[in-house]
């Protein structure tokens, strides 16, 4: 049997009666490059590869990680939304980093657009950030429970029922009657 030194080199390991699963997880446990998936601070995320298209909902209870293609609604805890990667439909998460495409409606806590992410689409918030050099087409309204489909149903604000909203005075009219002295 093989099994990993401080040098890192392998060796014979002189206690034959040792199982394999001991050696493999000693193994991966000295080797750090073993860990085939990405790390965020919140634990280990699921993650859809760069070459990797998906077509239908995605439900994450943890952090996820985007490099391909989404066509649906996606939802985790954290979401990272990386360069070259799209996605195309709903993103509900407590916190969401974009630095690839988004096309669809945005509801987090916590969303930031860096620099060369797209969001073309209204995003919901708590808190929101757009860096330099990223593109923004849609509308943004902060509420308090952006995470709460119900949030977004009315994003002109409260209204009484039976009324309708006071006109304003037409800036046209205005201008023909001439300035007032």
């Amino acid at each position: 049997m093989l099994t990993s030194t401080n040098n890192g080199v392998p060796e014979k390991d002189g206690n034959p009666s040792i199982g394999a699963a001991e050696v493999i997880g000693r193994v991966v446990h000295h080797d750090q490059w073993a860990r085939s998936e990405p790390a965020t601070k919140a634990g280990m995320a699921s993650c859809i590869g760069s070459e990797m298209s998906i077509v239908g909902n995605i439900e994450c209870k943890g952090p996820a990680q985007v490099f391909g293609r989404i066509e649906g609604e996606v939802r985790a805890s954290d979401l990272q939304i990386s360069d070259g990667a799209q996605v195309e439909g709903s993103v509900i998460a407590q916190n969401v980093t974009i630095c690839g495409r988004v096309k669809g409606t945005i509801r987090a806590v916590r969303v930031k657009l860096q620099s060369g992410g797209a969001v073309e689409g209204d995003i919901f918030h708590r808190s929101l950030s757009i860096d330099e050099n990223s593109q923004f087409e849609g509308s943004s309204r902060r509420v308090e429970n952006p995470t709460d489909p119900s949030s977004s149903v009315d994003a002109k604000g409260p209204q009484k029922k039976g009324t309708a909203p006071a006109s304003l005075p037409s800036i046209n009219a205005e201008l023909e009657d001439g300035p007032k002295h």
